[in-house]
């Protein structure tokens, strides 16, 4: 009796077992169902690299290797202008850098207009020195070297006006830098143009005397050799100068006289004067 018990029980085992097992397995292959379910009506983001600010960037730093970090994107709303990957951003020349334009926040990403060209600026204000202001001079054919004149050049400046009655022409400043020929700052150009402004760095009180000097008269550039460093000195030059004439004082003759009296008339007489 006792055997024919244990027999059933474990019959009974088997099939609730069996049972069990069978029910996991739909239970499996109905989550399965389910997932694929879900994927198929999920559609898939095409995605691509773009390139974004590794870290906050600052205007007018050159962009390193390690200020660019490459982050997937979606494909169909990738910013204008934006790098898909690094080599589009650095270029093939590790010298060759780009400056960075406009402050950027960490994994904004980089794009045209936010950093330079490569192996650009930042323009006039990343190439003023320390203290140093720009000030911009008017300039035509005759006073501007013929549209000869570039960004990097050194020039003198002659100024030409009236100074106590008289016309002169003095030179005012030498070897003064120009940053920029009308809005050009960098000199690539191998052809001459004829320039109507040009931007120079000076020290604030020079700004103040060139202000001044274009008020009063005229200034007059003098280009400079690439290699001459010496300084000219003190120059004035006025009419006398150009016309060679001479100024002479005439000093009129010394008359000596005594008088003398005879009765009523007074007589004076001309006599020689004494020698000192």
């Amino acid at each position: 009796m006792r055997i024919v018990f244990a027999f059933v029980l474990l019959v009974g085992l088997g099939l609730a077992g069996t049972a069990a097992y069978m029910v996991m397995q739909k239970f499996n292959q109905y989550e399965a169902n389910l997932a694929e379910e879900r994927r198929n009506k999920v559609p898939q983001i095409e995605t691509v690299e773009v390139a974004v600010a590794a870290k906050p960037l600052t205007f007018a730093q050159k962009l390193q290797p390690d200020d660019v970090v490459m982050i997937k994107w979606p494909a169909d709303a990738v910013p204008m202008g934006a790098f898909t990957s690094k080599e589009a951003v650095y270029g093939d020349d590790p010298t060759v850098q780009r400056t960075i334009l406009k402050d950027m926040v960490a994994n904004e990403p980089i794009m045209l207009g936010l950093v330079s060209e490569l192996g650009g600026d930042a323009g006039i204000r990343s190439r003023l020195a320390p203290g140093m202001r720009a000030v911009t001079i008017r300039v035509d054919v005759t006073t501007g070297v013929s549209g000869f004149l570039q960004p990097g050049d050194k020039v003198d400046i002659f100024w030409s006006g009236e100074s106590n009655g008289r016309t002169i022409t003095k030179l005012l400043l030498e070897k003064v830098l120009i940053i920029a020929v009308d809005q050009e700052t960098t000199g690539d150009s191998m052809t001459a143009n004829v320039a109507r402004t040009i931007t120079v760095e000076v020290s604030p009180d020079i700004v103040a005397k060139l202000t001044q000097a274009q008020r009063t008269g005229t200034l007059t550039l003098s280009l400079r050799g690439v290699e001459d460093t010496a300084d000219a000195g003190a120059i004035e030059i006025n009419q006398k100068d150009i016309t060679g004439e001479v100024e002479q004082v005439i000093q009129e003759e010394k008359v000596c006289t005594i008088t003398t009296r005879k009765g009523t008339e007074v007589v004076e007489l001309v006599v020689p004067c004494p020698q000192n």
